[in-house]
């Protein structure tokens, strides 16, 4: 007659512990904020689109506090760097340049990252917003400032209508990228001319930068 192994699992780590189920957790879990709102997604919202147990999630994370911070530093904090790397890394270039940078670089980042544009009108732009306070403080200031600070310059050296307000320049780069990116399923729905994608947001936003502002070469 055979013994029966024991399935008890002793004390530490899970065996089916690994960077692929972690990794799933926070693609989940930006799923269900994107879909639900960061405030009433709940462990078991993410446990159960990641196919994972609620137990696993607290043996990872702790709490939904600790996997929210946990998307923060490893979802939505790289993306921010990857911008301010590449803003920061062109102290003596034309504008021209920076902003066209600026637009590929937000294009580029939505087509890796979809679920981008949704969340930063659900969290960031919509009153009480769960990522409001975490854009202010940590991920848009510097960003905000390399640009505005830039637009200023070419306006001091007479290269800028005066008339633009470099903040509001600045703004009005996000809305060419993030707004529309945001909304492509209405517009779809609404222009009836093929399909329209990220590529024709890009290609519509560097048009206006490179020909509509008239910036020099």
């Amino acid at each position: 007659m055979s013994r029966k192994t024991s399935t008890r699992r002793g004390p530490g780590r899970p065996p089916d512990a690994s960077a692929d189920r972690r990794g799933r957790a926070l693609d989940a879990a930006l799923d269900c904020y994107v879909r639900r709102g960061i405030a009433v997604t709940t462990l078991r919202d993410i446990a159960a689109e990641a196919d994972v147990t609620p137990a696993l999630l607290h043996y990872y994370f702790g709490d939904a506090a600790g996997l929210q911070q946990a998307v923060i530093d490893e979802r939505l904090m790289p993306v921010f760097a990857d911008i301010r790397e590449t803003l920061l890394g062109m102290p003596d270039a034309a504008l021209r340049l920076v902003l066209v940078a600026f637009v590929e670089h937000i294009c580029a980042l939505i087509g890796r990252h979809p679920w981008l544009p949704a969340l930063w009108i659900r969290e960031v732009l919509s009153e009480g917003g769960a990522l409001r306070d975490l854009m202010l403080s940590r991920l848009a200031p510097e960003i905000s400032a390399v640009l505005v600070a830039r637009i200023a310059a070419e306006q001091a050296a007479g290269r800028l209508n005066q008339q633009l307000d470099p903040r509001l320049l600045m703004v009005s780069l996000v809305g060419l990228t993030l707004f529309p990116a945001a909304g492509l399923p209405i517009w779809q729905q609404l222009f009836d001319r093929g399909p329209l994608g990220v590529d024709d947001i890009r290609a519509h936003a560097l048009a206006l930068v490179e020909r509509g502002l008239e910036l020099p070469a």
